[in-house]
């Protein structure tokens, strides 16, 4: 069995680097045919910087991710699946990733199509929405999550909703050393003639060093031959960050508290049998650490497998390991009760002696040869039980399982008896930036749709409110304004194309779907009043979106031949800029494919609905044909991003992603599917909803299953946490489409046509 590991590592000092090391060293010494690391796979090691070359790898390093470069973790993906490995275990810390809490990893793991191990090394008590996110997907993408102590199986099924089959406790491994006969490190300076306290590691304020330093005066008192000796260098991000001021503030510290020359300094990196070393040649080993959030700490294992007698703050991982009388606890800088503890081990050899034994006997069960053969047993069941065409029916197939319980909690939040708030901040509604029309007009669809769906009170009590804020808007002319503020002032006199086709879309739908007769009227009050200002539209998308509300209105009216005229009047633009500007490999409208695209072959769609033109039919064809090869050809939907737009000739822009993008594509393939009942179009659209679930550049939902809202966008490092009301109803209306959609094949399915649904 060969595997791929996915981790930072030597020459990096980092500690999950030496874990990594350390575990494909164990997994090969229990194959004794292999002669060298590679014989057992290969590292995919993790960068900290741009520069590939930064680190000399051993040859066992066969590719390198650099942390903040997306690409490299697409590439890495591709090596991996083109490669003879039977499986990747991944090693997770936020901190060794890009994007936002290390969200890059998740494309990566996504794309493999070997059996994924993943070791959590920190599960987090209180993650934040990204985080949750993160391990999540982790775990949904893994055929086993592998943590080391209890309290993170609890955390992962109480937090994470993870399943318990799914994670397995295999503990923090320890060098297969022994104490060596002659020690080196007793006849340091440091050491020799000294009882020395340890603690070893990378140095960082949150290891609570000063309380050790703030017990010495108490415990050289009683034992003037004590030595207090830190093993370490200073972390490297703390170091490029605030140099060695920490390290200093320690020893102003001792020499404030008259122990300077009980405290030492051992500032380097050692290598595994230096530290054996170290620990078993200490008296009292010391991990004091601030606070209990740290779920695995290789230093305290690595103490406890060497035989030391350990002194600890109860962290989780300290709790659990020191269990038993392997160690001693005290609480959190509480520097009285550790000068009691070391003073009461070091005036009773008795005690001390069985701390170190218990700890010894329990460490003989965690040598790495013996943690090897338990992830080597993890990895054969994760072959066995991997197939990879699950992952790729997954993907692929419309599941209406997966779909969230559909909630106007979030859209309720926004809404007050003006209408619907155009911004938030997180979850909670931005009074500052007030309402606009565009906004209105996509509730009082949702609205519509969602009242169509189950005769929702709650929706049909909404309908009034975004009915009353469209008139509101709406000029004595007929045409209307876009932005008012929370305090019902007029920000505008006359707002943009876009407003105004949106506005007649929701019109449109209103006549054709209303849910009460007055509401009907008022809409065709509205909407034809409006009518006069069709003739000034200059704009594609203004064209587009009103298109879709003629269509709409003349499913209701259909003997309206005026309405019937103006629909092709303005569909004919649409035609023209196509012929305009359309080549055998740019089968669009405009040189460039700014924001929300679809909504163009989507209004041809429903103007050739109408009108039954086949030229009308063959451009929405040709262009629908032509965004999703853009869009959908990875296997989920990466729309156009607004960071730049993409033109002819140029770059294709991952980001900025927005919601509006993905309503236009699923509403595109939903009407496609009603006119040509392909079953192509509705599994395109439900490839395109499931972008809001996670299927997307980042494999991050933009749903928020707790506010019941949808967050703003897709960024290079994360998501937008902001949840507006743009990109809630575009949700909101994608995930109601989906609905319709299934309705509609079923019915067609069932009895060979389908029965309308409006």
């Amino acid at each position: 069995m060969k595997i791929a590991y996915i981790s930072t590592y030597p020459p990096r000092e980092c500690g999950i680097a030496t874990f990594n090391q350390n575990l494909m060293r164990a997994i090969n010494a229990n194959f004794p045919e292999r002669k060298k690391p590679s014989d057992g796979g290969y590292v995919v090691a993790l960068n900290d910087s741009s520069d590939i070359e930064e680190y000399e790898y051993p040859e066992e390093v066969k590719y390198v991710v650099r942390q903040n470069n997306q690409k490299d973790y697409i590439r890495a993906a591709n090596y991996i699946n083109t490669s003879t490995v039977d499986a990747c275990i991944l090693e997770h810390e936020f901190g060794i990733y890009g994007g936002e809490s290390g969200i890059y990893i998740l494309p990566l793991i996504n794309r493999l199509e070997k059996p994924l191990i993943s070791i959590l090394h920190t599960v987090l008590k209180e993650p934040s929405y990204v985080q949750r996110i993160i391990i999540r997907e982790i775990a949904e993408q893994s055929s086993k999550v592998v943590v080391m102590s209890q309290r993170a199986v609890e955390f992962l099924t109480e937090i994470y909703d993870i399943p318990e089959e799914k994670i397995q406790i295999i503990e923090h491994g320890v060098p297969d050393l022994e104490a060596p006969v002659d020690n080196p490190v007793k006849s340091l300076s440091s050491f020799k003639n000294h009882r020395v306290l340890l603690t070893f590691g990378l140095l960082s304020r949150n290891k609570g060093l000063e309380t050790v330093i703030k017990a010495l005066p108490k415990i050289v008192e009683k034992h003037p031959d004590v030595m207090y000796v830190i093993l370490g260098n200073t972390h490297p991000g703390v170091l490029k960050n605030s140099g060695e001021e920490y390290r200093d503030s320690l020893k102003s510290l001792a020499s404030q508290l008259g122990v300077a020359k009980n405290l030492a300094f051992i500032n380097k990196f050692v290598s595994e049998e230096e530290l054996i070393n170290y620990l078993t040649a200490c008296e009292v080993y010391v991990t004091p650490y601030l606070n209990e959030a740290q779920i695995t700490s290789g230093t305290l294992s690595y103490a406890v497998g060497s035989g030391a007698a350990v002194v600890s703050t109860p962290y989780w991982h300290a709790q659990e390991l020191l269990a038993h009388n392997r160690g001693r606890l005290f609480d959190f800088k509480n520097h009285d009760a550790l000068s009691d503890i070391v003073i009461e081990l070091l005036d009773n050899d008795n005690a001390l002696n069985e701390l170190k034994q218990n700890a010894y006997q329990y460490g003989l069960h965690l040598r790495y040869p013996a943690i090897g053969a338990e992830f080597i047993k993890v990895a054969q069941e994760a072959c066995i039980s991997h197939d990879f065409s699950d992952k790729i029916l997954k993907n692929s197939i419309v599941d209406p399982e997966i779909l969230p319980n559909f909630s106007l909690a979030h859209i309720l939040r926004l809404t007050d008896d003006t209408g619907i708030v155009q911004h938030a901040k997180y979850g909670i509604p931005n009074l500052k930036e007030g309402y606009c029309l565009d906004d209105n007009a996509r509730a009082l669809i949702m609205a519509i749709m969602a009242y169509q769906r189950n005769k929702s009170q709650e929706a049909f009590d909404l309908l009034p409110v975004y009915l009353s804020y469209i008139h509101y808007m709406q000029t004595d002319d007929g045409n209307f304004r876009n932005f008012l503020s929370f305090d019902r002032r007029y920000l505008d006199e006359i707002g943009s194309e876009d407003s105004f086709g949106r506005t007649i879309w929701a019109l449109g739908h209103l006549i054709g779907c209303a849910a009460s007769n007055s509401y009907r009227e008022f809409a065709l009050e509205l909407f034809q009043k409006s009518f006069p200002h069709f003739k000034n539209l200059r704009y594609l998308r203004g064209m587009a979106n009103t298109i879709i509300g003629i269509s709409l209105y003349l499913q209701a009216v259909p003997t309206d031949e005026g309405m019937v005229q103006e629909l092709n009047r303005l569909t004919q633009p649409l035609v023209d800029a196509f012929n305009d500007s359309a080549t055998d490999d740019w089968q669009w409208f405009e040189e460039g494919m700014t924001y929300d695209n679809a909504i163009l072959p989507l209004a041809l769609l429903h103007s050739c609905e109408i009108t039954g033109n086949e030229e009308v039919r063959q451009i929405a064809l040709k262009s629908m044909a032509f965004l999703d090869k853009l869009t959908l050809s990875n296997g989920y939907l990466s729309p156009v991003g607004n960071d730049g737009w993409y033109y002819r000739g140029g770059t294709f822009p991952v980001y900025d992603q927005q919601a509006i993008e993905t309503m236009a594509m699923v509403l595109m393939h939903f009407q496609a599917y009603k006119i040509f009942r392909t079953p192509e179009y509705i599994e395109k659209m439900f490839l395109s909803y499931k972008w809001f679930l996670g299927e997307n550049t980042l494999r991050a939902p933009l749903y928020d299953y707790e506010t019941k809202g949808c967050c703003d966008g897709l960024l290079p490092t994360g998501i937008n946490r902001n949840q507006g009301a743009e990109s809630t109803l575009a949700y909101m209306i994608s995930h109601l489409t989906v609905l319709k959609a299934f309705e509609l094949e079923y019915e067609y399915n069932k009895f060979g046509h389908s029965i309308e649904i409006c």
